[in-house]
């Protein structure tokens, strides 16, 4: 609607050319007209109901000097929605309505006078200030189309069948202006499998931001280069104990499928994900507990290889703790596991839509905390075709001269002109 609004007068120059040439009163009333029905255009209607409703309720209670200060309500209004043009509107409206009424009313002319000046600096400044929000508001947009943009480059949107699995990913920021936050995943195919990644950074804003980058940005370089999964975490742990701070680090799961039926996981002190096998929904706790990327030199615990059977109909759920920390009002978290039970179906992507409003409505409408959800599944492979049924026995073409007969599929198509002049000439050299 903007993008409209912003070229709704282009249109005005074709009509007064078309006044032009219909006649000169037309083009002499053109300018005067334009600039009416640009003002009737743009003036809202609620401020306007507002200044009829004061007009109305003068009528009604007779002497109107109570009554006219109340039409500077309606520019004031007028600014929180409209543009300065909207504004202007109202407030040129207020100003002939109040002198109608004054002069209706037998004001004295000081009063009146003094009343009419009230309300046009009401409106000059309620137009101001509806210019001063118009250009805030285009900042603001401008700031998060920027926004969207690193969003698109840092996250990157994923498909929703990756290798031979179905994905559906949710990613919201606590910042909604800023659409972006600490939150991180990740899934490419890679020669060694489909390999994937979903962390956490501690801390919020563009430091967040930058270090959610740095992983991301290893982890894909590494998930093509490494063959091993844990030599995938450890480029990512040694690129962040170069760049981060002592008291900064990132909790993450990374997870591989390097062959059909296997799944690697790498947990380093991130929330366990959720594997769905049938109807049960397993969190896979890991076997040995790992500090968090970038705090390994604060403890002799290394990551760990978890290997789990990942086959048909079999589904993932990565998280960040922005989902599993969501409080209601009476400060209960949000049931993940008993929530993934509830909306589960064979489509992950209405999965996680079930599963994104349903937290929305547990936490009263919006979250507090970056929340990241990705969903994997292994839908069944897609049997074989049936093979190809043997052609029928041999079929005689019309040729009694001894040789074989051709076999053609039951369906196949005739042979085209030039394959038949090239068998008439075949059958001609055979007689010669």
């Amino acid at each position: 609607m903007r993008h409209a609004r912003q070229h709704g007068g282009d249109h005005w120059p074709t009509r007064t050319s078309r006044n032009r040439r219909e006649g000169g009163k037309h083009q002499a009333s053109s300018p005067r007209t334009r600039t009416v029905a640009h003002l009737a255009a743009a003036t809202p209607a609620l401020p306007v109901l507002l200044v009829v409703l004061v007009v109305l309720a003068d009528l009604a209670g007779g002497a109107g000097k109570i009554w006219l200060p109340l039409l500077a309500a309606g520019p004031a209004l007028a600014a929180a929605t409209s543009r300065p043009g909207g504004v202007l509107g109202v407030g040129g409206l207020a100003v002939l309505l109040g002198a109608a009424l004054g002069i209706r009313h037998g004001e004295p002319a000081g009063e009146l006078a003094a009343v009419l000046a009230a309300l046009v600096a009401v409106t000059l400044a309620s137009a101001l200030a509806s210019a001063l929000r118009g250009r805030r508001e285009r900042v603001l947009a401008a700031v998060r189309s920027v926004a969207e943009t690193a969003q698109h480059a840092l996250l990157k949107p994923v498909p929703s069948t990756v290798g031979p699995f179905q994905v559906a990913v949710h990613y919201s920021a606590a910042a909604a202006e800023a659409r972006i936050g600490g939150d991180l995943y990740a899934l490419i195919p890679t020669p060694h499998g489909v390999r994937l990644i979903v962390g956490d950074v501690r801390g919020k804003g563009l430091p967040a931001v930058g270090t959610a980058a740095l992983v991301l940005g290893v982890f894909r370089e590494a998930a093509h280069d490494e063959p091993d999964l844990l030599a995938v975490v450890g480029r990512i742990e040694r690129s962040l104990a170069r760049n981060l701070g002592y008291d900064d680090f990132v909790t993450a799961v990374v997870a591989g499928y390097p062959e059909p039926g296997r799944l690697e996981v790498v947990n380093c002190g991130h929330a366990p994900p959720l594997l769905v096998r049938g109807l049960d929904v397993v969190p896979v706790e890991p076997t040995h507990p790992a500090p968090p990327l970038g705090l390994r030199a604060l403890s002799s615990q290394a990551p760990s290889l978890q290997v789990l059977p990942f086959t048909d109909d079999d589904q993932l759920l990565l998280y960040t703790d922005g989902v599993t920390e969501a409080r209601d009002h009476g400060r209960a978290f949000y049931p993940l596991a008993e929530g993934l039970s509830r909306h589960l179906c064979e489509d992950p992507a209405v999965t996680l839509a079930a599963l994104h409003r349903e937290l929305l409505a547990h936490v009263g409408g919006r979250l507090h905390d970056d929340a990241a959800l990705l969903l994997l599944r292994k839908p069944p492979a897609v049997e074989a075709a049936d093979p190809v049924a043997p052609l029928p026995g041999p079929q005689a073409t019309g040729a009694d001269d001894g040789r074989p007969a051709t076999r053609r599929a039951p369906h196949a198509a005739p042979p085209t002109d030039h394959v038949q002049r090239i068998r008439v000439v075949d059958d001609r050299e055979g007689a010669v």
